[in-house]
């Protein structure tokens, strides 16, 4: 269960929450939600995300439904460490696309007292752990895993299947190059464009 505060108001420390899953499952639209109620609580909060991903706008995260907030796209986690002095709410979006360091970068913010927000695919297209995100869920006072819908069978999906054959691991896309899979459907799927 996910609590936005804590019982001891003494304690000074922040914490890590991460919010995964598969492409279109809502992730980005939650993390929003999550930091727009801290702007609204009056917090300072500041956003980043991976300056690789310009995929609807270079300075905005924007979610599949539209959905957006400011951020400060950061070429590495480092960056975010020097950013954030200050800031009572951390967000960072598509965390898998961050180094190794985003990990660190996360849990000097949370001992500094910053409530720090990750979002970011848990897995890749083949069906692997997905960069630094294994270690920032195992880290992370909360996880929330949240589903797409399988565009095959209607069940719920937590794989991003690439729908050409571009082995490269980091690929920015969207409904053209990807779509939400069950387990049963992505095998099937991986399975068919084996034998063709």
């Amino acid at each position: 269960m996910f609590l936005e505060n804590t019982v001891n108001h003494k304690e000074q420390f922040g914490w890590i929450e991460v919010i995964c899953g598969s492409m279109f499952s809502g992730k980005t639209e939650e993390l929003i939600r999550r930091l727009k109620r801290a702007q609204f609580a009056k917090q300072k909060v500041e956003i980043f995300k991976p300056s690789v991903d310009t995929r609807y706008h270079d300075e905005l995260v924007i979610s599949h439904d539209a959905n957006e907030i400011r951020s400060t796209p950061v070429p590495a986690a480092a960056n975010i460490s020097i950013l954030a002095q200050g800031c009572d709410v951390v967000g960072i979006d598509e965390a898998q696309f961050f180094d190794d360091e985003i990990v660190t970068v996360c849990n000097n913010l949370a001992n500094q007292g910053i409530r720090v927000i990750v979002a970011g695919l848990d897995m890749d297209f083949k069906g692997n752990p997905f960069g630094p995100m294994p270690a920032l869920m195992a880290t992370a006072e909360y996880v929330t895993k949240v589903h797409a819908v399988c565009t095959r069978t209607g069940n719920l999906a937590h794989f991003s299947f690439r729908k050409n054959n571009n082995e490269k691991l980091v690929m920015l896309g969207e409904t053209e190059e990807y779509e939400p899979l069950s387990r049963g459907a992505y095998y099937r799927a991986i399975q068919k464009n084996q034998d063709d």
